[in-house]
């Protein structure tokens, strides 16, 4: 890890502000927008929300078309892209808006770009110099992805069943709108997976081996400001100062894990998500508190930090401060129900059969590399085995 040589990549714009969605059409017209394809998430196009009327308002009276697609559903696969492409070829879009939780955001990275560039390949992206896409316009609704702010997309290869993960510092939209009201009407259930998943994002990029001392600001920032708002958030979803807060840190933890990576935890939570039909921040929260024990020792100061930044008293011992980051984040996991929540996923007298899968998949995906301590696919499955007893101990 050399802290000395650092490249931060980032959106040109981050708007913040309550209302700043009515501002879409100024950044759309910024970019030469004229007809703009706008996905979302099917939820958001629906009664009692209709976001899609509210959107296509705005942009109509700045004289600006629109189409909306929202059909889809789940966690985004090469079949919704496909579907999204063929709507909006039809439609000449000259500009793509993402809005809603990560599936939207990661779902609009990829038609703008295969939008301009048809014949892109999927293995080839994070290998090209350049990436020629449509210009792209990020609102998230949720408050964990970081997707707004990130190189990567993640998609469901339907033919593979495998997730993909390719990066890009062209894949990271032109500008990102935060409105954190666009974030009060999100379930507690989903605040606790997204927020989740926002937290694992800033710890695992500030225990990556590609930390750099930016990334570092934007990762611990992100842990302080998540551990304060998110509790808040979770009791009081109507909260709209510590909404905004959990939309600003999951945007810095998204700059941090997009320019340091993400580890362990993503690579087994992809895997375990993909097999189980997890909602992805659930995956990785269930995990964390595991890969986090298993890289202990190899990251002790680092994770003496992370404790410090969720409110663990700073006269403790590095050693004991490290243990402690460990049982912040397993009192998170009771105090928002994620033993639970993952138990109507995973039957834990059934997993022993699948953790050889889980445990290769894991193993194929990015993320195993920049992990402080490397582990082998034997690690991975004893990962695997300690939730599965977790899971029946709880439940037994």
């Amino acid at each position: 890890m050399d802290l000395h040589m650092a490249r931060l990549d980032l959106p040109a714009q981050i708007q913040v502000g309550k209302g700043s969605i009515n501002r879409l059409h100024e950044f759309v017209l910024e970019r030469g927008g004229s007809r703009v394809f706008v996905l979302m998430d099917s939820f958001l196009a629906s009664s009692p929300v209709n976001l899609d009327e509210k959107v296509t308002d705005i942009l109509r009276k700045a004289k600006i078309e629109s189409t909306v697609f929202s059909s889809y559903s789940g966690e985004p696969t090469t079949e919704h892209v496909n579907a999204a492409l063929e709507i909006m070829r039809d439609f000449r879009a000259d500009c793509v808006v993402g809005i809603g939780g990560g599936s939207a955001l990661d779902l609009s990275k990829a038609v703008s770009l295969f939008g301009k560039s048809p014949d892109s390949k999927w293995a080839e992206i994070p290998n090209q110099p350049f990436l020629n896409r449509l210009p792209l316009l990020a609102i998230p609704t949720t408050a964990g992805t970081g997707s707004e702010a990130t190189k990567v997309m993640v998609i469901t290869n339907t033919d593979t069943n495998l997730k993909m993960n390719p990066g890009h510092p062209d894949l990271i939209p032109d500008a990102a709108i935060l409105d954190a009201q666009l974030t009060l009407s999100l379930p507690r259930t989903f605040t606790a997976y997204t927020g989740l998943d926002a937290l694992t994002h800033a710890i695992e990029a500030y225990v990556s081996t590609r930390a750099t001392r930016m990334t570092d600001f934007f990762a611990l920032e992100a842990i302080r400001m998540i551990g304060k708002s998110l509790p808040v958030i979770y009791e009081n979803g109507q909260d709209a100062d510590a909404r905004e807060q959990m939309s600003i840190a999951s945007c810095y933890a998204g700059i941090a894990f997009s320019n340091a990576s993400t580890n362990l935890a993503h690579a087994a939570g992809r895997s375990l998500g993909a097999r189980f039909h997890i909602p992805h921040g659930l995956s990785v929260a269930l995990l964390l508190p595991f890969v986090m024990t298993f890289g202990l020792e190899a990251a002790e100061k680092r994770y003496a930090d992370v404790a410090i930044a969720l409110g663990a008293p700073p006269s403790l011992g590095v050693k004991e401060l490290a243990q402690t980051a460990v049982q912040i984040i397993e009192g998170y996991n009771d105090q928002f129900h994620i033993w639970s929540d993952g138990q109507k996923y995973v039957n834990p007298q059934d997993f022993g059969k699948d953790i050889h899968i889980l445990a290769k998949d894991a193993m194929s995906g990015n993320g195993i590399a920049t992990n402080r301590r490397v582990p082998s696919q034997d690690d991975v499955a004893h990962i695997f085995e300690l939730l599965g007893k977790k899971l029946s101990y709880v439940y037994s």
